[in-house]
């Protein structure tokens, strides 16, 4: 499922029009998208959360030559499912 396919069944379910509801995730992925900036997890009951983490710096190896790199410290965000997601996945 793509972005407008999301907004579309969002629409769909809240009696919107495709645009407000293009509106409506656009605004909570900026504000997920803000609050991990900040560094602060968004918890979303049943769903699961979202975290910013830390990689340090670590020696890797290039694939193709083998030669060793050294990859830089960067953030990722980290995504842990809730219960109720897992246990619909899981069937």
């Amino acid at each position: 499922m793509r972005k407008p396919d999301l907004v579309a069944a969002i629409a769909d379910k809240a009696d919107l029009t495709k645009e407000q509801a293009g509106q409506v995730l656009t605004s909570i992925l900026d504000e997920i998208t803000h609050a991990l900036n900040r560094q602060d997890k968004v918890t979303l009951i049943g769903f699961g959360t979202f975290e910013q983490r830390h990689r340090g710096a670590r020696t890797g190896k290039n694939p193709q030559t083998g030669e060793t790199i050294e990859i830089k410290a960067s953030n990722t965000v980290a995504f842990k499912p809730g219960k109720a997601f897992k246990d619909v996945v899981n069937g």
